[in-house]
């Protein structure tokens, strides 16, 4: 599946970092129904391109509009294939921006993961948050090797389970 044509954000050694669109629906339904997206993150109740293109433009397109940053997608350099998400997001539970990122199981484990995060913290405030369930030891172990710290558990909404939030504070430099 080749990337829609959308302005790069980012490039590292091996990956763009752009902008969602609309065109970007088919990846989505595939992201977002993955196994461990389900399982870690939970279901957006998006099936078809009609649900995609509506969690597209009321969540990233949206974000961009409001606080100029959102979850963009991750593609590989050499072919353009979108393997994930990985961007800021500003929740109304959450006093700063927090991080978020996922990846298609066959991405999961060769670095890619780290290599976007960094290159999107490259660019956000000093105060960045994260969040996760206390179980995905994966997105823990990533969040450490960030610089992140466990702050505390935390629920979201009333009733909501508890997650961990992280932190990671960076001096800017004098």
């Amino acid at each position: 599946m080749n990337e829609p044509q959308a302005g790069v954000d980012l490039e590292t050694a091996r990956l763009r970092i752009r902008r969602m669109t609309e065109a970007d629906a088919p990846f989505i339904i595939e992201l977002l129904n993955d196994p461990a997206f389900l399982r870690f993150i939970g279901d957006k109740n998006v099936r078809t391109l009609a649900d995609a293109r509506r969690y597209i433009i009321e969540g990233p397109i949206a974000s961009y509009a409001r606080f100029g940053f959102g979850l963009d997608v991750v593609t590989l350099k050499a072919d353009r294939t979108p393997i994930g998400i990985c961007g800021l997001l500003k929740r109304e539970q959450l006093p700063d921006p927090d991080i978020g990122f996922a990846y298609l199981g066959p991405y999961c484990g060769l670095g890619y993961g780290r290599e976007a995060a960094e290159a999107c913290l490259s660019r956000a405030p000093a105060r960045v948050l994260a969040i996760t369930s206390p179980d995905n030891l994966a997105s823990i172990r990533l969040l450490e090797k960030l610089g992140f710290r466990f702050d505390r558990l935390t629920a979201l909404s009333e009733g909501a389970s508890e997650v961990k939030l992280f932190v990671r504070t960076t001096v800017p430099p004098s």
